[in-house]
């Protein structure tokens, strides 16, 4: 089945400011503002396709719903309220001035259809779409919303491996993967507690954006030369951070031979890749101009190819670990999916929330 074009009515976002109403009240201005706050192309990964963060977490399910959910808020009044199922607007109810003015709910499904392939035959109809955990509620503020988390985890790795409180990452190394607009927030976060930070993405896109919001210092193709270049400012314990564009599952292990070999030394190994749906991770042996082409051929076929990458690249995380680097997982689901694709050790690093939160 064709997947749905989210691309139909697509055209720039951008919220109201400032103090002049465009809804009825403040109570409807507010959900109406953050809506589009989070379509707007300066937070948004792909706002045509209507895509937040994440590779597919959406704020609406489609143009026409963005349509009729603005034009709702902007004419209700203060004792109704809107109700939204995934991302589609179904209802208006009369409440009272003291209910909320929306009230939503995404990617429900019953435990048996709750299925990789239930929910994207749902979504290619145009039944369902995938929220996230704030693109979906409208509640994200783009990588800085997740800055602060993202720098106690790395101040709390500090702690751990200084035994001081005020502790830093100065003169370590951190690996990651993942520069998206969650993963963005990874290379700054290490920087400010002074480490640093070699990041991984296949999209070099993303590194780039990154770059320009200063949320990393610089972009490499090289390999060898953004190696050199983290060496250099963890020999002379100064926050840095370099974005290598390259698949994670492929550079991941080429850098445990190399840490193996004595070649160099990682402190810290995490990732943040868009690991929890399997169609927006790149598998080893898929060009990144073919990603998404593939996917859409045969989503099955790009799952498990996904699944046997992703359990390469934990492979990897996981011999980190054994190799004496500090490992965790950041919540992206890659050691499950991992473990779907043949890696009976994928469970053998924490999650950040256990070991360090």
């Amino acid at each position: 089945m064709a997947p749905a074009d989210f691309t139909t009515g697509a055209r720039p976002v951008k919220a109201a400011r400032g103090t002049e109403l465009t809804a009825k009240s403040w109570q409807t201005e507010a959900p109406l503002r953050m809506l589009m706050n989070n379509l707007d192309p300066e937070v948004a990964e792909r706002p045509d396709d209507l895509v937040v963060y994440g590779g597919t977490g959406r704020a609406v399910r489609s143009w026409a719903a963005f349509d009729a959910i603005t034009r709702t808020l902007e004419t209700m009044d203060k004792d109704e309220t809107l109700l939204v199922q995934s991302g589609k607007p179904v209802g208006v109810f009369r409440t009272n001035e003291w209910a909320p003015r929306v009230l939503l709910a995404n990617s429900n499904l019953v435990g048996d259809w709750a299925t990789w392939p239930e929910f994207r035959r749902l979504e290619a109809e145009g039944l369902m779409m995938y929220g996230q955990m704030t693109a979906g509620s409208w509640i994200y503020i783009g990588t800085q919303g997740i800055l602060q988390g993202t720098f106690e985890t790395f101040a709390a790795i500090a702690r751990k491996l200084t035994g001081d409180n005020n502790g830093t990452l100065a003169g370590t190394l951190t690996l990651t993967g993942g520069c998206g607009g969650m993963g963005g927030a990874q290379p700054l976060a290490v920087t400010l507690n002074e480490g640093a930070c070699l990041i991984v993405d296949v999209d070099e896109t993303r590194l780039r954006r990154r770059a320009g919001k200063r949320y990393l210092d610089e972009v490499e193709t090289d390999l060898d030369a953004a190696i050199a270049k983290v060496l250099k400012a963890k020999e002379e314990r100064r926050g840095w951070s370099v974005g290598y564009v390259g698949n994670a599952a492929e550079v991941f292990p080429e850098l445990l031979r190399r840490h193996k070999a004595g070649e160099l030394t990682i402190d810290i190994v995490t990732d943040q890749t868009s690991a929890h749906d399997p169609l927006s991770y790149l598998p080893l042996g898929v060009s990144f101009e073919d990603w998404h082409d593939a996917a859409a051929r045969d989503p099955e076929g790009f799952t498990k190819e996904a699944e046997a990458s992703m359990a390469v690249h934990v492979r990897a995380m996981v011999e980190f670990q054994d190799a004496g680097a500090e490992v965790f997982d950041y919540g992206n689901s890659i050691r499950d999916e991992a473990r779907k694709g043949g890696y009976d050790r994928a469970f053998e690093f924490p999650g950040f929330v256990p070991a360090y939160i």
